[in-house]
């Protein structure tokens, strides 16, 4: 579930978005073509970077170099919720599922 907060084509730099991952899912392996940082609100999940496995919570930050595959998930019992952070912006153009 992802919420966009600010990301307008007349603010290139950076978008926002929130996240939320239910408890037990994983989401699917993607790129962004954009650095994108994981800013951990909510919850404890496995944010994994290419090869890099890294366990988070809140206050932690995750930063994932742009093209670099990408997932996170949910092992806790509550929602684990996020903030996106995308530089330069995210656009639907930049995201691919593998």
């Amino acid at each position: 579930h992802i919420i966009e907060i600010l990301n307008q084509a007349d603010h290139e730099e950076v978008s926002i978005a929130r996240a939320r991952v239910e408890p037990g899912i994983t989401t699917r392996w993607h790129t962004v073509e954009a650095r994108d940082i994981y800013y951990l609100l909510a919850g404890e999940g496995r944010a994994e970077v290419g090869e890099e496995v890294l366990f988070v919570g809140p206050g932690d930050a995750v930063s994932i170099p742009a093209g670099v595959r990408q997932r996170i998930a949910n092992t806790g019992d509550e929602d684990l919720v996020f903030l996106c952070v995308c530089t330069p912006r995210f656009r639907a153009e930049g995201y691919r599922e593998l």
